[in-house]
């Protein structure tokens, strides 16, 4: 059947929609499916081969690239897995992956489409005058919220049937359901988080309700919530840029009164945010130990705004299927849920999760166009033969898995580290390595994505520039990735302040665990080079730190990106490694570890080496941006 991209009189592109029979859809990549896979791409050079007013279908319909199962067609997640799950466990996630990756494959693709059709309109004013400021989403949005209460999208960490595994099993849902989920992952990262940041707070009993909605898989009783921190004069500034005041009242609640300049998902339930609490005569003072955080309704019983205004919605160069709004807070009822002046120690836990949620987010878009361009370069003939026939369009494609690999085993590690955490499991050692790892792990795989989406989309010709393919949207929503919940330079100050609190120990365990994760492989043949070329990278980052330690702040400071960068490339090298050592790893693990060890892994200790980070470098730095331009 040929595909048709227009359907019931509208224009609803069918983004990759396949060309053949619905049963294909779903199946394994079995031996005999890569048997049709062949006879398919016989069958695209022979049509090649006939006259023009002879083929059935024009060549371009035949190049559209068609996945099946997410969750099957993902070798790497699927022997992660294996691998570290406890078999029974294994056997039910494994059966629950594989009927989740079935749903969005036949129910849930098509809604994030809509979604991204039909993003929010605010209505300020109703037909009589009368100011409303109602976001109407579309209905395909309000499903995905069904949707993440049915499959138990935050509820599967709080539950904990699998122990500390059940992040894990949560982790993998959501890395396949991101892509399909037309922007609804961004307020399920700030869900997940408020819900932990009541969890780490013990559930209060004035919050007991709350965080039952929050990790409720019942569709008509499930809560998302908002995160407002970030206000006019700052974004990840919340110490200088947060003007927002509580005023207590008789009743011991507060109102709130401020301006919120980002708000993602702004048609949330409910919502944590930092303010400033006022004194008896109506002062304020300034700083990180001044803030406090609240918890408030956006809504009371009769769904009518909690004294909010919705200003406006910001017109965003991507995630447009979600709203994101500018607030007014005119005397917001708000509860104080964390110590007075103690909100942002409160309000870390929240961070933290949703860092990892924009890290399974980047690994999930590399990992979505990476499929679609190896699937497009089997039907797509160039220059008389295949794509993946040309030797340099599969070391193009090779060399942005390679990359995505590396970010899906730090995606597990943090994973992995946050469920011993959560269950009382982790020890000193792993809880610091988690402190380090996240910052780290979230500015370098949001890099990566914005480099992986671009590259791939490359992959596609002109095809990768057509909004109807859907391949512009991935890019766009992937290039936020590096700078939501925190830029990589504000990161990359983080990964030093975590060397600071810890008085460098959080950097003994980590060159412990990388020289542990080596030792075990340096018995492997194949990976003996891999890991000589590591160990010369970790002996480079210790000289460097040695190095840097007599030089003063300022180098630290200068060097604190490719600091970051290096942890990020030796700690993913060292997961590589390890993965490939495996008595059941394939060649696809070796080559991998392999490649990733021939990039440079310690850039930090060459741009030492060519004097990058000194203190005349920041003159020089002023120097080569403004020269020429007014004072």
């Amino acid at each position: 059947a040929t595909c048709k991209p227009w359907q019931s009189g509208r224009f609803l592109p069918r983004v990759w929609e396949r060309c053949q029979p619905l049963s294909r859809k779903g199946m394994d990549m079995t031996a005999g499916q890569g048997q049709q896979v062949s006879v398919q791409e016989k069958q695209v050079v022979k049509d090649l081969e006939k006259p023009l007013a002879r083929r059935e279908t024009e060549t371009l319909f035949r190049e559209q690239p068609e996945t099946g199962n997410q969750y099957s067609e993902d070798a790497l997640l699927r022997s992660y897995l294996k691998t570290h799950l406890p078999p029974k466990v294994l056997e039910e996630v494994n059966q629950d992956l594989e009927r989740f990756g079935n749903r969005l494959l036949t129910k849930i693709k098509h809604l994030g489409w809509e979604c991204e059709l039909n993003p929010p309109v605010f209505q300020q004013y109703d037909a009589w005058g009368q100011r409303v400021d109602h976001i109407v989403t579309c209905s395909a949005w309000r499903r995905m919220k069904e949707i993440a209460a049915e499959e138990g999208l935050i509820a599967e960490a709080y539950e904990r049937r699998y122990s500390n595994w059940s992040r894990l099993h949560q982790a993998a849902k959501l890395y396949l359901f991101s892509s399909s989920s037309g922007g609804f992952n961004c307020p399920l990262a700030m869900t997940d988080g408020a819900a932990k940041v009541i969890e780490s707070l013990g559930i209060p009993g004035s919050l007991k309700n709350t965080f039952d909605h929050l990790t409720s898989r019942d569709p008509k009783k499930f809560w998302t919530s908002g995160q407002w921190m970030t206000e006019r004069r700052g974004g990840s500034d919340v110490a200088n840029g947060t003007e927002t005041v509580a005023r207590k009242q008789p009743d011991g609640t507060y109102r709130l009164y401020g301006f919120k300049w980002f708000t993602s998902a702004a048609d949330s339930d409910v919502a944590l945010t930092l303010a400033r609490v006022a004194d008896a005569e109506g002062q304020v003072k300034q700083g990180f130990s001044d803030l406090s955080l609240f918890f408030l309704k956006v809504r009371d019983e009769e769904g009518k705004l909690n004294s909010i205004q919705v200003q406006r919605l910001k017109d965003k160069l991507g995630t447009r299927q979600m709203a994101t709004a500018e607030l007014w807070l005119d005397g917001t009822k708000a509860e104080l849920i964390s110590a007075e002046g103690c909100g942002v120690a409160s309000i870390s836990n929240m961070l933290n999760i949703t860092r990892i949620h924009n890290v399974i987010g980047a690994v999930a878009s590399m990992r979505r166009m990476i499929s679609l361009s190896r699937e497009y370069a089997r039907r797509r003939v160039a220059f008389g033969k295949l794509l993946k026939d040309h030797p340099l369009h599969m070391q193009t494609i090779a060399r942005m898995e390679v990359q995505t690999r590396g970010a899906f085993l730090l995606l597990m590690e943090i994973i992995r580290l946050l469920g011993l955490v959560e269950t009382n499991m982790a020890s000193e050692q792993d809880q610091l390595l988690l402190r380090l790892l996240i910052p780290v792990t979230k500015l370098y795989t949001g890099k990566q994505a914005s480099a992986v989406v671009v590259e791939a989309m490359e992959s596609f010709g002109g095809q990768g520039y057509m909004e109807d393919t859907g391949l512009p949207v991935i890019v766009r929503d992937a290039l936020v990735l590096s700078i939501w919940e925190g830029t990589t330079n504000i990161l990359s100050l983080d990964v030093l302040r975590s060397l600071a609190k810890s008085q460098g120990q959080v950097m003994a365990v980590f060159f412990s665990t990388v020289q542990k994760k080596l030792e075990l492989a340096s018995s492997t043949a194949k990976l003996e080079r891999a890991v000589e070329q590591m160990r010369d990278a970790v002996s480079s980052l210790a000289r460097f730190m040695q190095a840097a330690g007599s030089r003063g702040a300022t180098t630290m400071q200068l060097a604190a990106r490719d600091f970051s960068y290096t942890v990020a490339r030796i700690y993913a090298g060292a997961l590589l490694i390890e993965h490939a050592a495996r008595p059941d790893a394939s060649s696809t693990d070796t080559s991998a570890a392999r490649r990733w060890c021939n990039q440079e892994l310690c850039p930090v200790a060459a741009a030492l080496e060519k004097s990058s980070y000194e203190a005349e470098e920041v003159l020089m730095d002023s120097a080569l941006v403004y020269e020429g331009s007014p004072a």
